[in-house]
């Protein structure tokens, strides 16, 4: 086996997290039970670039299950769970390059060992190791074929996908899980929404009740972390660009305004936008004293640390993956303020992940059974793909949908003969 991770030592402590992520995850229980007779995934090498967590484990630990052979990295510098790395590769055997804080140069060699394996099928959060092999290719300094297709899990991800698309440059056919009701409509609204006040909540002990909540970006993550900074009482403003969601948040009752009018009350302002520069240096200048920033889009490009790194006079790590930067302030040159501190939460990277565990396993459990069965259609179905960036096929988003409502005890209506006629006919009106 090859593998980097940072200590073996630390198995014992990951295969107990493990194991408890399995069991909250039953519908993936079920596929991986088929998948180790079926053996779908036989001869299959599979490259993820992914957060390695308790959850990812058990997506990889169903994937190897069904016959592949598994090479993972880290989509995120901060997202690794040292102990899960190493219980991974020594119980498990599953090649993981992966180290929590590793450097950017680390971070993207690790990207680089996970293709040495020639993946037929590669499993993107973010689209960096598909970046990754379009810019070889691009380069011509690779020495592996091309995958036969991909997933894509992130919302950000499916985005720069579909850019490659639009372009005609997207090499090889790529399933964006995303997309998948069964992922978007839970994993990023409920998973996003309580994984992020997780985050900052660990990171800082704050009280959410009575503050005011500024959340930029009104999409599935956006609505979720509204609701769950609602339902603990905070006074939730909405800023958004896209008028028919900046008009949903209205009708959710959120107060909706632009960024530069917001951050003037924000105690606690939260990115979850796939944007650049969303809170930049204008923004940094009108905030309260002791304002909190944290980011729950993919990349820390949401909140522009170099402008606020520039406009400090000095910073310091007053908690664990808390930073504080004292502003340089026109009131401040003229002595008339204290200065005025900015706190910024894991390096604005995804907080739910820097300062937490990430979504929960029962979220998770959908948008893993969605990569899974995806994978097996790939293997199914590869050679009737094209260029493009696919939507889960719909029987998939059912299947999980059904395996959920089922281990969860619910029994649902089912229609009569008479009602799916009536549905598909156009005879019968009034």
């Amino acid at each position: 086996m090859d593998f980097e991770i940072k200590d073996i030592k630390l198995k014992k402590e990951g295969k107990k997290r493990i194991e408890w992520a399995k069991n909250r995850m039953p519908v993936l229980g079920l596929i991986r039970e088929r998948f180790r007779k079926e053996k779908p995934l036989k001869g299959i090498n599979i490259a993820g670039c992914l957060h390695i967590t308790t959850e990812t484990a058990s997506l990889a630990i169903t994937l190897k299950e069904g016959g592949a052979k598994l090479r993972l990295c880290a989509s995120n510098p901060l997202s690794t769970q040292d102990d899960v790395s190493a219980s991974l590769v020594s119980d498990y055997g599953i090649e993981v390059f992966a180290i929590r804080g590793e450097d950017k140069n680390t971070y993207y060699e690790h990207i680089k060992k996970t293709l040495e394996i020639s993946p037929q099928i590669t499993l993107d959060d973010g689209a960096d190791l598909v970046s990754m092999i379009h810019t070889n290719y691009k380069l011509q300094i690779t020495d592996y074929r091309l995958p036969w297709a991909g997933t894509e899990e992130t919302t950000t991800g499916v985005i720069r996908l579909r850019a490659l698309e639009r372009e005609g440059k997207l090499l090889y056919p790529i399933i964006a899980v995303n997309d998948a009701y069964t992922k978007h409509l839970f994993d990023n609204r409920y998973g996003t929404g309580q994984s992020t006040l997780d985050g900052i909540l660990r990171a800082t002990n704050k009280l959410i009740a009575g503050t005011c909540f500024l959340v930029c970006g009104y999409g599935f993550c956006g609505r979720g972390i509204a609701l769950r900074a609602k339902g603990l009482g905070a006074n939730v403003i909405v800023a958004e660009p896209d008028p028919l969601k900046a008009l949903e948040a209205v009708m959710d009752g959120y107060r909706v305004l632009p960024v530069k009018e917001a951050v003037k009350f924000a105690d606690i302002i939260v990115t979850a936008t796939g944007d650049i520069n969303v809170i930049r240096r204008e923004h940094f200048l009108l905030m309260k004293d002791r304002a909190i920033l944290a980011n729950s889009g993919h990349f820390n490009v949401e909140i522009d640390i170099k402008s606020l790194e520039k406009l400090a006079l000095k910073k310091r790590e007053v908690k664990p993956l808390v930073t504080e930067y004292i502003l340089r302030t026109k009131e401040q040159k003229n002595k008339r303020t204290k200065p005025k501190r900015i706190y910024l939460l894991g390096e604005g990277r995804l907080v739910n992940l820097a300062c937490a565990e990430g979504h929960p396993a029962e979220v998770m459990d959908m948008s893993f059974s969605n990569q899974a069965l995806s994978c097996e259609y790939i293997v199914r179905n590869y050679q009737n793909l094209e260029r493009k960036v696919y939507r889960v096929p719909q029987l998939i988003d059912e299947e999980v949908a059904k395996l959920k409502l089922e281990s969860l005890g619910v029994k649902i209506e089912k229609l009569t003969p008479q009602q799916k006629k009536y549905l598909r006919s156009w005879e019968e009106g009034t």
